[in-house]
């Protein structure tokens, strides 16, 4: 185990890495708290002093195109209703879906994992049991987690130093709770701030196992649950934030269009040329145009009023401001939605072009999250099998995500009518051939034709002999009936 003053050196050390940094800067700016917010304008004086300039328009206005992308893929990932974690075993289905497709605690959890990873550069879904004794899974921010080698412990495990925030008490002061966890026990801590660690008195049994529960009897009981219940997501091989690629550009943005902001903020107002002026001071004359919107000058002379406005260089900014939107999506490998035209002549082709980017940089976030669930997959199986004496193996299942894109419901209905029309002429066709082809074979192309199972259709039709022998004995039968009485009446011909 690790002694309180490793836990702190730990922390700290991890706190200060190149990684942790990048990983604080991703979540910064997918909050909205980009670089912008902490520019300053100087200026220097008539003795050459550097001064702040704190009278000329100063925008901080962040753009948020960084929250933009992450949300996209993760929307776009979790689209898939259906579920992930599939088996063609339906009893097992049932089970899994306990856990996984039809709970919705494990889909938002999922959701802000696969938020977390793009941000930060990896993320962690924690393990756990849950009030009715069941693998539950929760998202574990990766800026709170330090992984342990076993090298540098006592007792020679892997463990995870687990941070997070409990509350803010009365004082103002944070309170954090840290947790230590191996493959066996749980030890918990806690601190005020960035002080001291300290045992946390409120938890019962410290250490204490993965879980602790009270049996069908009220009495206390405790699991283990084996493993080290922390599994880490990377969004690639350097762990580095989705940021790494666009906040050169976004910040270019950013300057670019709060500095056409501060153009228009600071050349807004037309200058005054007044020849002539006979009031008292040009504090009088300031007064007069503001408030007046009037003056007096002597008709003589050269006296007068001149208004200048001065043209705003915007043109070359919002050239560049267009230049770094279509940058930032092309290689941020997003969904440009102004691109798009919400009008029936968008295409299906169009549309699945302007996803193209996004499904790329999608489909690697997939095969991370597959082998992700791969590993979960493997300890619920063994869950299952526990609690109901089965013997189900991962083998039987398969990870099936298929994100849904966005199609255009009239091209779509348009390509169904036109499959039905060609399907019912394949089969006016057939019918046509009757009369030189047997039933069978006509039945068979039939199905063939609709997609059905000829095998399951043969064995539900009556035969066509028997069909027609049946319907000329009932015919037989009608002939022999005659009349109990005359219905009266008249024929109308």
């Amino acid at each position: 185990m690790l002694t309180k003053e490793e836990i702190k050196v730990f922390l700290e050390a991890d706190a200060g890495s190149l990684a942790k940094r990048q990983a604080r800067a991703g979540e910064a700016y997918y909050e909205g708290r980009h670089d912008i917010l902490r520019y300053r304008m100087f200026y220097f004086d008539d003795n050459g002093n550097l001064v702040e300039d704190t009278e000329r328009t100063n925008a901080k206005i962040p753009h948020r195109f960084f929250t933009e992308l992450v949300d996209q893929a993760t929307q776009l990932i979790m689209s898939d209703k259906s579920g992930f974690v599939m088996s063609d075993d339906p009893k097992l289905q049932a089970e899994l879906d306990k856990y996984f497709n039809s709970n919705k605690r494990f889909k938002v959890e999922l959701s802000d994992t696969i938020t977390g990873l793009q941000v930060k550069g990896w993320d962690y879904i924690h393990t756990y049991l849950g009030k009715d004794d069941r693998l539950c899974f929760e998202n574990a921010d990766s800026l709170g987690v330090v992984e342990v080698e076993g090298r540098f412990a006592d007792d020679g495990k892997d463990q995870i130093i687990w941070k997070y925030k409990d509350r803010i008490d009365k004082a103002g002061k944070m309170q954090f709770k840290v947790l230590v966890v191996d493959d066996e026990n749980t030890y918990y801590y806690k601190q005020e701030d960035n002080g001291e660690i300290v045992y946390d008195d409120s938890v019962q049994i410290n250490p204490r196992p993965h879980a602790v529960y009270k049996d069908a009897d009220g009495n206390l009981s405790s699991k283990n649950l084996g493993f080290l219940p922390f599994h880490r997501i990377d969004y690639n091989k350097k762990q580095l934030s989705h940021l790494h690629t666009v906040k050169l550009l976004i910040d270019d943005y950013d300057m670019m269009s709060c500095g056409l902001s501060n153009n228009i903020g600071d050349f807004d107002n037309p200058i005054y040329v007044v020849k002539g002026f006979e009031g008292q001071s040009m504090e009088e004359l300031t007064t007069n145009l503001r408030t007046k919107r009037r003056i007096g000058v002597p008709d003589e002379g050269n006296a007068g009023l001149e208004v200048h406005t001065i043209a705003i260089p915007y043109e070359a900014r919002k050239t560049k401001i267009d230049i770094d939107e279509t940058n930032i999506y092309r290689f941020g490998m997003g969904l440009n939605l102004s691109g798009m035209k919400d009008t029936n002549a968008t295409t299906n082709i169009a549309i699945k072009q302007s996803y193209s980017l996004l499904e790329m940089r999608c489909s690697k976030i997939i095969d991370q999250l597959e082998l992700l669930l791969s590993d979960l997959v493997e300890i619920v199986i063994a869950e299952i099998n526990e609690k109901n004496g089965t013997g189900y193996t991962a083998d039987q299942v398969y990870i099936d995500i298929n994100p849904e894109l966005m199609a255009n419901a009239g091209e779509n209905a348009d390509i169904r009518l036109k499959e039905a029309q060609i399907r019912q002429t394949d089969i006016n066709t057939l019918l046509a051939l009757a009369a030189y082809m047997d039933n069978d074979l006509i039945l068979q192309r039939i199905c063939e034709v609709l997609d059905l199972d000829y095998e399951d259709i043969k064995g539900k039709l009556l035969d066509p002999d028997e069909a027609a022998a049946g319907v000329n004995s009932a015919g037989k039968a009608l002939d022999g009936i005659e009349p109990e009485w005359d219905a009266g009446g008249e024929v109308i011909e």
